[in-house]
């Protein structure tokens, strides 16, 4: 009888060192991206409910949080402002003094170490919850570019590292990079959420951001998650009018999609790891159905492994300690 052939693909998994010298994708904490809600007000640090260990929290505290992931070391966050007064056109977004650009100015100033992102979108500032302006029920493209500019002006201004614009209106990475180059911000780089869905993964993240829709949804603006070619058109888009960074949000529900835009452009793609994901784990992990260290290791890696270079992730804190162990 002939001597039977086969491949011996075990030899490489036979001890840890072993498998650590082949491992073909690493998880680094210079990848991480950590999400800060800022609110109004003194001394607040607010857990949010749906997002257990996720807090809202105001000036006064935020300087120690920024000192933790420094510590932690973490180099980049990413400030969503949470405002008291919201109207229809959200000129707290685009406001000197708005919340988000005070805390832009307080993070460079007390720890300039951090590569601060801003959001650049409307919909925490306008009483309706919408990403842009409404007329007659209807969220209009043009008109709301142009208070987008503004915010995304007034956010440079502040001090942003980076202007990373989610609102998902058709040109808008066009008019705020010729926006941003006009006030002078040349070397100020965009990061678009060239790819974001509409999706059902957002729900716990609309507590913390206090931006849920009072009427109708997104998804006039928002991509079809069924959709796989409208992604590429998407990105196609945002690469034509100058990104520098590629966001796909979701994550983990779309890392085909995230694997395209890796395979198909030469820009940093950025995960957005949505605030859903977090919270099914932390639930799960609450009630002992899952190891938590372990499925947010292989979460994120899998996310890196579908060609995320960065990730924007609730569990930063957690996961920088998990490598540091």
């Amino acid at each position: 009888m002939s001597e039977l052939q086969f491949k011996r693909h075990r030899r490489l998994r036979t001890t840890e060192s072993m498998r650590s010298l082949v491992r073909e994708t690493h998880l680094n904490k210079e990848d991480l991206i950590f999400p800060i809600f800022v609110v109004e007000g003194e001394n607040i640090k607010n857990e949010v409910s749906s997002m257990p260990g996720v807090y809202q929290v105001s000036l006064d505290q935020l300087t120690a949080e920024m000192q933790e992931l420094e510590d932690l070391g973490i180099r980049s966050v990413i400030l969503f402002g949470v405002p008291h007064e919201k109207d229809e056109k959200g000129t707290q977004a685009y406001c000197e003094t708005g919340i988000v650009q005070k805390a832009i100015r307080q993070v460079k100033q007390d720890v300039p170490s951090l590569t601060v992102v801003a959001d650049t979108c409307l919909c925490q500032y306008t009483d309706h919850g919408h990403c842009g302006v409404v007329r007659d029920g209807e969220i209009v493209n043009d008109e709301s570019l142009e208070l987008l500019v503004e915010t995304a002006v007034s956010q440079a201004k502040a001090g942003a590292d980076i202007i990373a614009p989610s609102n998902m209106m058709d040109g808008f990475v066009a008019a705020i990079r010729r926006g941003l180059d006009e006030a002078g911000f040349v070397n100020t780089p965009v990061m678009s959420y060239a790819v974001k869905y509409a999706s059902s993964f957002y729900g716990p993240f609309r507590d913390a951001a206090h931006s849920s829709p009072q009427f109708g949804d997104r998804r006039a603006y928002q991509m079809d998650p069924a959709n796989r070619l409208e992604a590429i058109r998407e990105a196609q888009s945002d690469v034509e009018e100058g990104a520098d960074f590629l966001i796909v949000k979701p994550a983990l529900a779309y890392l085909d999609i995230m694997r395209e835009m890796k395979d198909r452009y030469p820009l940093p793609i950025v995960a957005y790891n949505v605030s859903g994901e977090y919270s099914m784990i932390k639930a799960a992990a609450q009630n002992g159905w899952v190891n938590e260290r372990e499925i947010v290791l292989e979460k994120l890696t899998s996310m890196k492994r579908a060609g995320a270079d960065l990730i924007i992730t609730y569990f930063a804190k957690d996961v920088a300690r998990y490598l540091s162990e």
